[in-house]
């Protein structure tokens, strides 16, 4: 029976946890967490804590992601990704996440996600030919797998988004690929920095509750 004292981010851990014990090929196991995560975007509190979350802000030429939780055991780790209004019309660099599988599921808001199929045969070094071969629009509750060195971006369409991506590996600690079509370039640099943040306000024990009840 399902414990009703964990909120969603504890019943999201508790059952990627489980799954991951049981399943040791990493395409089932994507595959399989997919369903989970769903769960996740659809909590009514999770939408509404999301509204407080930091933007994200590009820095130093790498990105920001919100850093919820990594485990200790599996490794995967849960981001959060805002784009405020500051951002919109924006494009983030076209890009792989190298070796790690990862989920982007769109919590809030509304976004362009385009992917790309390497047309080379990766041979020559700072050389990439890529071709479109998606450009679709995304809302909450939508959840796309990317793949190992899967080529990707998502562009802002006038409103702000939040998204919470699930990675196999926590980022920002190994060089990703990045892709300039415009002139066939690739070369490669670190991912995005992770900023350590509450998903959900903490909520205080029953003992706290009563020292802070006032009395008429």
């Amino acid at each position: 029976m399902e414990n009703q004292t964990q909120n969603a981010l504890e019943r999201f851990v508790a059952k990627t946890r489980e799954l991951f014990a049981k399943e040791r090929d990493p395409e089932k196991r994507w595959t399989a967490l997919s369903p989970i995560l769903a769960e996740l975007l659809a909590d009514a509190e999770v939408i509404e804590a999301s509204k407080a979350w930091p933007d994200c802000v590009p820095a130093d030429g790498r990105a920001e992601n919100l850093l919820f939780y990594e485990d200790p055991d599996y490794g995967f780790a849960v981001n959060g990704l805002t784009k405020g209004t500051a951002r919109q019309g924006a494009r983030a660099r076209i890009h792989d996440h190298a070796h790690i599988y990862t989920l982007y599921g769109v919590l809030d808001g509304r976004e362009r996600i385009e992917k790309y199929e390497r047309l080379d045969d990766r041979s020559k070094p700072g050389y990439a030919k890529i071709r479109k071969s998606v450009d679709q629009m995304v809302g909450p509750g939508e959840i796309d797998l990317v793949r190992p060195y899967e080529v990707h971006t998502e562009v802002t369409v006038g409103e702000r988004t939040v998204a919470v991506i699930i990675r196999s590996q926590k980022g920002g600690e190994f060089n990703q690929g990045r892709y300039v079509p415009e002139r066939d370039e690739y070369y490669e640099s670190l991912g995005p920095r992770q900023t350590p943040c509450e998903m959900l306000p903490k909520k205080a024990k029953p003992q706290e509750q009563n020292n802070n009840r006032v009395s008429l």
